[in-house]
């Protein structure tokens, strides 16, 4: 059985929908991590949504020389809490996997046991943190393990709006990743709406001079309650404008005031970004354990993917308007 969700992403004129989650520590009992699993699907009862997303999360320390603000503890296996949503949601689930300390032999094997004792169908592969890092297995050597690999996953990449940023070559970076068979992308977390304008308008436009079809850009948002979480918010890479920082630490519902900005940025990049023709997407997720980042979290999503479903909507109607006002020139 191939990728579920391939299909369903292919018709541009909707979007798709997830939620980002972290699977518990890697010292949770099977039955813990069952829990777990259904205290989120608890959550997300009366929730409409395409599929979740479950993060590989590594020791980033040698990206930054700043201190990480929550301490890194190592993950129950991604792939086999995958499992375990995917069979409690029936949805599709999409696993990252951290492929810069396996070799090719190791990743290779990965691939096997991911799609034959997992179920696995569709994955974001990410490359080492840091240059400085160790690094076994590069993420050009990966995509290139996977491209002859005889199972058919559905391959995604990551993009950065912050290193177009400061780079400049992002949509470079996502026209080369597709070459190397990723079939769409899952933005960082957006707090910055003109860095991301900026990186979707240059891959449209270089799409368009290449004479090639955009692939679909799932943007990543999430709720911020605390000075901690946006501190490590910021250690993540994730850039937040000074201005945006104060408006919400000093508002007097911090996680409101997120979920606002949030909703503006989203805004901004509808309106400025629907017109290229880029299949969209929305991943929410929060970025800590607390109860009510959590719940911020799920309203922030039901909130975007009605802000994104309606923009969808007024554009499929001009689309058909335009259809119709030539037909009848005609």
């Amino acid at each position: 059985m191939n990728s579920v969700l391939r299909a369903k992403s292919a018709d541009a004129k909707f979007g798709v929908y997830f939620i980002g989650t972290t699977p518990p520590r890697a010292t949770s009992s099977l039955e813990n991590v069952e829990a777990v699993a259904d205290k989120l699907l608890a959550r997300l009862d009366k929730v409409d949504f395409d599929g979740l997303i479950v993060y590989d999360i590594q020791d980033e320390s040698s990206r930054t020389d700043i201190k990480r603000p929550f301490p890194f503890s190592k993950t129950f296996e991604p792939c086999h809490y995958s499992q375990i949503l995917g069979i409690k949601t029936k949805k599709p689930i999409i696993t990252y996997k951290s492929v810069s300390q396996k070799t090719k032999e190791e990743f290779s094997t990965w691939l096997d046991n991911s799609w034959q004792l997992y179920g696995v169908r569709d994955i974001v592969l990410v490359g080492s943190p840091s240059a400085k890092g160790k690094q076994s297995l590069s993420l050009v050597d990966a995509y290139q393990v996977q491209k002859a690999h005889r199972f058919n996953y559905y391959l995604g990449g990551v993009t950065i709006a912050e290193r177009h940023a400061s780079k400049g070559d992002e949509h470079l970076r996502m026209i080369n990743k597709n070459t190397q068979g990723c079939e769409y992308f899952i933005s960082q977390a957006v707090y910055d709406a003109s860095a991301t304008i900026d990186m979707l308008a240059n891959y449209a436009r270089e799409c368009r001079l290449r004479n090639i079809q955009p692939r679909r850009i799932i943007l990543t948002f999430t709720p911020c309650g605390s000075e901690k979480t946006l501190e490590f918010m910021k250690w993540l890479g994730i850039a937040i404008p000074n201005a945006t920082k104060w408006r919400i630490l000093e508002a007097a519902n911090p996680l409101a005031e997120s979920i606002k900005i949030c909703r503006a940025n989203l805004e901004q990049i509808i309106e400025n970004c629907m017109s290229l023709n880029i299949p969209l997407g929305l991943n929410i997720e929060s970025l800590t354990n607390r109860k009510e980042e959590i719940d911020a979290s799920i309203r922030l999503y039901k909130l975007l993917k009605a802000t994104l479903d309606l923009a969808l909507a007024e554009r499929e109607f001009q689309v058909v308007e335009q259809e119709f006002t030539l037909a009848n020139k005609s």
